[in-house]
């Protein structure tokens, strides 16, 4: 099986990675990934808890992800991992 595969503008072959899942426990909740994502992937979690603001990152609509890995590239945690499609 082959992976989808697109073609840069120059013509150079391009394999996109799309977004598998978020840590949890690395997220900070930042926002970061939130605003670099132009395809309305992400969503904020809250915590539940009385006396804290915590909120976390989670991948909300994974079917718009189109490969650019942008919010990965802004997280300061790395918490981001991604895969590529098979066809």
């Amino acid at each position: 099986m082959a992976f989808i595969t697109g073609m840069t503008k120059d013509g150079h072959e391009w394999t996109p990675q799309f977004i598998k899942a978020i840590d949890k426990d690395l997220c900070i909740g930042c926002g970061r990934c939130y605003k670099a994502c132009a395809m309305d992937v992400l969503a904020y979690e809250e915590v539940d808890s009385e006396d804290s603001a915590k909120a976390y990152m989670t991948v909300g609509n994974a079917g718009n992800c189109i490969g650019c890995q942008a919010c990965g590239r802004t997280c300061p945690k790395k918490c981001f991992s991604f895969e590529p499609t098979l066809t």
